[in-house]
């Protein structure tokens, strides 16, 4: 090793003083005005003026260093050099150095701020651990719950609700984003901000983990290929909760996880001992894209129960109020709301999911009746004495015989969630799927994600074509009309949701061009990434289903209803309480029928009925009518279909 000059090793020695802090550096600022004070106090101490010590001359110089306005009282022209000299150092070195210290160290303590590293002092409030596409969406999902909140916050002795999100670092566009968000706007001062990773035990504590009434963990962002997914992220964070509760012997709080690999289930159940709601993410979309191919129409009714938007949504109720009372006669004492089922407790503190359940069925305590409302209140009996004719639902004895069917679907791109799609397309034994999958990734690679996540590549037949269909002549060559289904899927292998849109926006109005010249129409589904940009194709003649909005919606109702999970995970696997179009000519009713007629009606064949789904849409654009007045006149035109509950 080379020897070290002396100037090098005090500069080396400054510099690591000056990364210690501010105390450090205003340490060493006073040194270096302490001695340039002793060098101006030594050069004019020998000479003839009023110091009588060594002492003296180092004050004199010390006070010119630092205040100017002793200038002028200086005699001598050696004693005005020196003075001068001392006068230009103290702007440079003691004012020029202390502000600079300083501001710096304001600008430092007020970033820190910003950012949100002192633990929260909150307790029963809700933490959001981590900054996805969907934590904007889920504040505002928690923010305009109103019933379903006040249940929530009464159960957990708390007034209001009180958010914190926990992000990997906090700054002004994420500030921005919740204060733009519909939903929040006024209320964003409501919430705290918090930086910090969910698999860092301190960042947890940040956020009050253990004190939270109940914890969000959405599915981290990760790009193809990472070692570390967005799953071992999750499983991480419920880790380090469960071993701060164990730390300092506390009960580990509720939480609420999404998973992508629903494989990994049984590893995150074991990570957390405590009360957990699984919401798996890939499948839940892969659900409601595998129900719409079969009835095409129904992202209309997805979009209105799974969304933030005025409409209707499924509630869970308490059957201890209930108790006694057939399912037949709630429903005839609430007029503004559909009776959709219950669930009754089974072993091993599950659920056992009815939808629909029997008329006759007499609820007790321990049972949770599922309704669909506009609103929480609609859920309580009509105080003014409305009541309905009792509906008596009987189910049928033996499931319809289905026949099966075949399907081409033609898939335009590739993201994680293609095999879990082909498994829910799987699922459906009454249907015979060809699928045909067009993207830029290689198709080994597609084949070897497949395979690892389905046995033999699924019961699904799967061709893969390496193309762009962001090229209109790729496109015209695949001869899309002779297809019964395209779907549009958003890529998780660019940067931003914003520009996976912008792919899925312009390879969908290529299509359009090639679909004018052809005669027949398939059915079209797009998957977006970004809310923002639901409404930038006015003329859509797509259905349309937005990732992110319908899970954070899912996150956010489960957090404050767990017993929605189950409903929800009913509703959308094949075999359970699905919702279905049904043709109003395969039942008797009359031209004059109104909804309570129709009630009746499918009653009677085992079936709930739940709205209208109408060929010609409203001045919105929306096709379906969900949970209408009972005395509305159906006024059923051609191409309209029933929108019922049935059994799958």
């Amino acid at each position: 090793m080379l020897p070290l000059r002396f100037v090098d090793r005090l500069r080396f020695f400054i510099e690591r003083q000056f990364v210690k802090g501010a105390f450090f550096q205003l340490l060493v600022v006073a040194v270096v005005v302490g001695l340039i004070s002793l060098t101006g106090g030594l050069l004019v101490a020998p000479f003839e003026g009023p110091f009588e010590t060594l002492g003296q001359a180092v004050w004199w110089a010390f006070l010119r260093l630092t205040d100017p306005g002793y200038l002028g009282d200086d005699e001598g022209t050696w004693q005005r050099f020196v003075s001068t000299m001392l006068t230009v150092s103290g702007y440079v070195v003691f004012l020029g150095a202390l502000v600079a210290i300083m501001t710096s160290w304001l600008i430092t303590v007020m970033r820190d701020l910003e950012r949100g590293l002192t633990p929260v002092a909150l307790k029963n409030h809700v933490a959001i651990l981590g900054w996805t596409s969907q934590t904007a969406l889920l504040a505002a999902e928690l923010m305009s719950s109103s019933g379903r909140m006040k249940r929530f916050l009464e159960k957990n002795d708390t007034q209001k609700l009180k958010l914190v999100i926990l992000a990997e670092d906090v700054s002004a566009e994420q500030a921005l984003e919740l204060r733009n968000e519909p939903g929040i706007s006024g209320r964003f001062r409501e919430i705290i901000m918090r930086s910090g990773l969910p698999i860092q035990s301190e960042a947890l504590h940040r956020v009050a983990c253990l004190q939270a009434a109940a914890i969000i963990i959405p599915s981290a962002e990760h790009a193809p290929g990472e070692l570390v997914t967005s799953d071992a992220q999750t499983v991480k964070a419920l880790l380090s909760i469960a071993s701060q509760a164990r730390y300092f012997d506390l009960p580990l709080p509720f939480c609420v996880a999404e998973l992508q690999d629903m494989r990994k289930l049984p590893v995150l159940e074991r990570a957390y001992p405590g009360a957990v709601e699984v919401v798996a993410g890939d499948a839940t979309i892969s659900r409601l894209i595998a129900q719409n191919l079969i009835h095409p129409g129904l992202s209309d009714v997805y979009n209105e129960l799974l969304s933030d938007t005025d409409g209707n949504d499924i509630y869970v109720r308490s059957g201890e109020t209930m108790v006694g009372q057939t399912l037949q006669a709630l429903a005839a004492a609430r007029p503004l709301a559909i009776v959709m089922g219950l669930l009754s407790p089974a072993e091993r503190g599950g659920w056992k999911v009815m939808l629909p359940a029997p008329g006759d069925y007499q609820v007790a305590a321990e049972d949770q009746v599922v309704m669909l409302a506009r609103d929480y209140a609609e859920t309580e009996p009509d105080k003014a004495g409305g009541l309905l004719p009792e509906v008596n639902l009987v189910l049928p004895s033996a499931p319809v015989a289905q026949v099966t069917c075949s399907r081409r679907v033609l898939v335009f791109g590739w993201n994680r969630r293609v095999p879990a799609l082909l498994q829910e397309m799987g699922s459906y034994p009454a249907v015979d799927y060809t699928v045909d999958l067009i993207s830029v990734v290689p198709a080994d690679e597609r084949e070897q994600a497949i395979n690892g996540y389905l046995a033999d590549g699924g019961e699904v037949s799967c061709r893969h074509i390496e193309a762009d269909f962001m090229v209109e002549s790729e496109i015209s060559r695949l001869n899309p009309s002779e297809y019964d289904s395209i779907v549009f899927l958003s890529s998780d292998r660019v940067d931003s949701g914003e520009e996976a849109d912008a792919r899925v926006m312009v390879g969908y109005l290529q299509l359009e061009d090639v679909l004018e010249r052809s005669s027949r129409r398939p059915q079209l589904i797009m998957e977006l990434s970004d809310p923002g940009n639901r409404h930038l194709l006015t003329d859509n003649s797509s259905e349309m289903l937005i990732s992110p909005m319908i899970l954070s919606h899912v996150l956010a109702q489960v957090a404050l209803r767990r017993e929605l999970r189950v409903v929800l995970d009913d509703l959308f696997m094949a075999g359970g309480g699905e919702i279905q179009f049904r043709n109003p000519d395969d039942y008797p009713l009359p031209a004059s029928s109104d909804f309570q007629r129709l009630e009746k009606t499918l009653a009677e064949t085992g079936e709930v009925a739940l709205g209208i789904w109408r060929a010609v849409p409203d001045d919105l654009g929306r096709h379906a009518v969900l949970n209408p007045s009972r005395s509305m006149r159906l006024a059923l035109q051609s191409g309209d279909r029933l929108i019922v509950l049935a059994r799958g």
